[in-house]
């Protein structure tokens, strides 16, 4: 007899079984079939949490704030502890030079000074009072801090803008795979109806043929309009950061609305003003300064005044308790300054102006960039309005012959090619239609990048 059909499972393991495939679907197996729905205002929210550029710009201005800290230490007193056991292989002399009151030999004697073990303890104090450089630093650090804010808005800018493009794609796929449907019901539902004709000996042969072909041809374009929907679902998948496997859904509306040519007049106007690229760059001229300040510093002294208190015996007895511990204090200034350096301070002086010059054409050529930036992406929005009304009435019309065609079918005046072909052209109006809406939604999003309008996230 099979193995396998004289095995009994305990009533326990069957108990559990039972348990986990009745709990665990609303739970567990039921979460990862959940289909999650976004708008694109919650798509935009999602992308500033969870995208990975967004965390990685924040990640830099976090750096920027811990670095203002950094220059602050500077200006702060700085306290050193220090302890050291020295164990002396050989014990360090005193040379006693010949012919004198201690040494009357005419030979140089030498005289072991100290212990074997050696201990001291030394806590040292030190406060700049005057450098032109520390003081520079802070303020370099902080503008560096404003620099990595405009980085990190600049960062979001660019994420919404592609969050805003993905999402804008997947509507026109799923607008496309609505055709393309409706295209295939179309053909197959002619199909049905020739093929029908056909067994009453109405239609010929070469219609039914025709009609077949028809089916077949517009079969593959509706599987290629789905592949690019799931493909389009993946890519925003990726910069919201959402597992490739959960599924998707997108809720939006697939349509043309006008912007108000007023705020467009005002809010292009702002656009140099708002750029956050053009803002780092004026950050940068004012680092390049301060760089230039320091360099120059180094052409004035740096004074600071210095403590220190050291505890420190000598004694080969380890009886630490009998030790004689001597103690010593001192306090002082300290001036320094460099009187020559081979030319080096002024070299770096003009490396820095240089440099802060090679910036301000940068940015003087990026805010002609910005202005052309933002008159393309008016003209883009322009020129998809045309295309929107032109491929509005093209559609009506198309819509129309499909009708005249279908009737004149039916009553036997017209043919099926005849019909096809305004079935063929109506998809093709469909499809033109999306596309122009499409291109008005994504000319709208990049001039708001352009404008830097500011991130709505409701």
């Amino acid at each position: 007899m099979n193995k396998v059909n004289n095995l009994r499972l305990p009533p326990s393991f069957i108990l559990i079984f039972f348990l986990f495939v009745t709990i665990s679907p609303p739970g567990m197996l039921a979460q990862e079939k959940e289909s999650l729905t976004l708008t694109l205002t919650d798509a935009i929210g999602m992308a500033l949490e969870k995208n990975w550029d967004i965390k990685i710009a924040n990640q830099d201005v976090l750096k920027a704030e811990e670095q203002i800290n950094e220059a602050y230490a500077n200006a702060f007193p700085r306290i050193d502890l220090t302890g050291r056991y020295i164990r002396y292989i050989e014990l360090p002399v005193l040379f006693i030079p010949p012919n004198t009151a201690f040494n009357p030999t005419p030979s140089t004697l030498t005289f072991k000074l100290g212990s074997d073990n050696s201990y001291d303890a030394t806590v040292s104090l030190s406060q700049v009072i005057y450098s032109q450089k520390v003081n520079t630093a802070i303020k370099i650090a902080d503008d560096y801090s404003q620099y990595a804010q405009q980085g990190s808005k600049a960062t979001l800018n660019e994420t919404v803008l592609s969050v805003k493009r993905a999402f804008y794609n997947v509507l026109l796929m799923k607008e496309l795979v609505k055709v393309t449907k409706q295209s295939y019901e179309s053909a197959a539902a002619s199909y049905n109806n020739i093929s029908a004709l056909y067994k009453q000996g109405v239609a010929s042969e070469y219609d039914q043929l025709r009609a077949e072909v028809q089916v077949a041809n517009v079969q593959p374009a509706m599987i290629q309009t789905e592949n690019n929907l799931e493909l389009s679902l993946n890519y925003l998948k990726s910069l919201l950061a959402i597992d490739l496997k959960k599924p998707l859904e997108v809720k939006g509306e697939f349509e043309y609305m006008r912007t108000d040519s007023i705020l467009m007049e005002e809010t292009s106007e702002l656009a140099v003003d708002n750029n956050p690229f053009l803002r780092q760059l004026e950050l940068q001229e004012a680092l390049l300064d301060k760089s230039y300040i320091i360099e120059k510093s180094e052409y004035f002294p740096t004074l600071a005044f210095f403590g220190q208190y050291s505890y420190q015996t000598q004694d080969n007895t380890f009886k630490f308790s009998d030790y004689n511990w001597a103690k010593s204090m001192m306090v002082g200034l300290q001036l320094s300054y460099t009187l020559f350096d081979g030319f080096r301070r002024g070299a770096r002086m003009e490396q820095a102006l240089i440099d802060k010059g090679k910036v301000a054409l940068t940015r003087k050529k990026l805010e002609e960039g910005v202005r052309i930036q933002v008159l393309q992406a008016r003209l883009k929005m322009k020129e998809a309005e045309k295309k929107i009304y032109a491929q509005e009435k093209n559609l009506k019309q198309a819509e129309k012959t499909v009708s005249i065609a279908q009737t004149r079918f039916k009553n036997g005046i017209g043919t099926q090619l005849e019909l096809i072909d305004t079935q063929t052209a109506l998809t093709f109006a469909m499809t033109n239609h999306a596309q122009a809406i499409y291109e008005y939604l994504i000319a709208k999003s990049e001039w708001e990048y352009a404008v830097s309008l500011p991130v709505k996230n409701n």
